[in-house]
């Protein structure tokens, strides 16, 4: 029988057939135990399916929430132009946290400018949006130097709480930049730099440089708060982690695809609140695919893990 043949219902069933069994053949489920990879036992508390739903309630904080991207993000891109709704990159997570009653701060900086002057305008963007106003800030490497070195006027930042930030680097940065070598790199720079994207911030997510320069001289803030979460996943054989995920789980261990939990964790023991299992980078921004997730629940396996309600909890 020809494709033009079979009903939609045969199609959609086939499908989803093929999904299920793909999935269970590579053993890449995104609800994955932790008891698959030992190794997480000593890197702190599992966390499997605390953020599976949105409950219908949640605190809500006095202080208003900072929100920063992290390397290549963005506020809000705008690919067709200015009359069309843009791409938000707190995908629904804004929202959410606003409707309930949560005062929310965005804060864009350049994609991949060097770490300092990434926290140069993150912290003119809070001392301007805030008004003098104590926060928590949801963030990474550039919040940390800013509240280390930059220390904004006018605002109190009472806790940083970092999601798979690489403090220690990455070993996909290590490998990338040692493939390009030192030869080329400088050449590459220049290209990045004629399409109008800045370069400061490649050589800085490495892990020597993480080791030898930004951590020594970026010290915790006394009466700061520091918390962080790690995450850790299985990709699929058509993941666009499967590369970077190989390399750092053999140089570091459990990973999201792009950051290890070990460079993940920072504020100590007490700090570190666990890692996400079976989650990768891109679900902790909620940018994960919405078929792949109704594909996987259709073939009876439950989501454990939705950005929203992880958002929600920890704001």
């Amino acid at each position: 029988m020809t494709l033009r043949g079979l009903c939609r219902g045969d199609i959609i069933k086939g499908a989803v057939w093929r999904y299920g069994r793909r999935a269970r053949s590579t053993n890449s489920k995104p609800d994955q135990s932790s008891s698959t990879d030992p190794r997480l036992a000593l890197l702190g508390h599992a966390i499997e399916d605390e953020y599976a739903t949105i409950r219908s309630n949640y605190q809500t904080p006095k202080h208003p929430i900072v929100l920063a991207h992290g390397l290549l993000g963005f506020d809000e891109l705008h690919l067709a132009g200015s009359r069309l709704p843009g791409v938000h990159y707190w995908r629904g997570i804004t929202e959410a946290l606003s409707t309930n009653g949560i005062e929310v701060i965005t804060a864009s900086v350049p994609p991949s400018a060097s770490i300092e002057e990434r926290a140069a305008r993150l912290g003119r963007h809070i001392a301007k949006k805030a008004a003098g106003k104590n926060v928590n800030i949801v963030a990474g490497l550039d919040s940390r130097y800013m509240i280390s070195q930059l220390q904004p006027q006018n605002v109190k930042v009472r806790s940083l709480t970092t999601i798979a930030t690489p403090h220690r680097g990455s070993a996909f940065a290590d490998y990338v930049l040692g493939r390009i070598g030192t030869e080329r790199l400088p050449k590459v720079y220049k290209a990045l730099e004629y399409l109008g994207m800045e370069t400061g911030a490649f050589n800085q997510l490495t892990r020597q440089y993480m080791k030898d320069d930004f951590n020594p001289r970026t010290p915790d803030v006394a009466d700061v708060r520091y918390f962080s979460y790690g995450a850790t996943v299985e990709p699929s054989l058509l993941s666009v982690f499967r590369q970077s995920h190989r390399i750092i789980e053999g140089e570091e261990g459990p990973n999201d695809g792009l950051v290890s939990v070990a460079s993940s964790k920072w504020g100590g023991d007490e700090g570190y609140k666990g890692t996400l299992v079976g989650v990768s980078h891109l679900d902790l921004i909620n940018w994960t695919n919405r078929l792949r997730w109704a594909l996987w629940e259709m073939t009876g396996n439950k989501r454990k893990f939705n950005a929203v309600a992880f958002y929600l909890d920890i704001a």
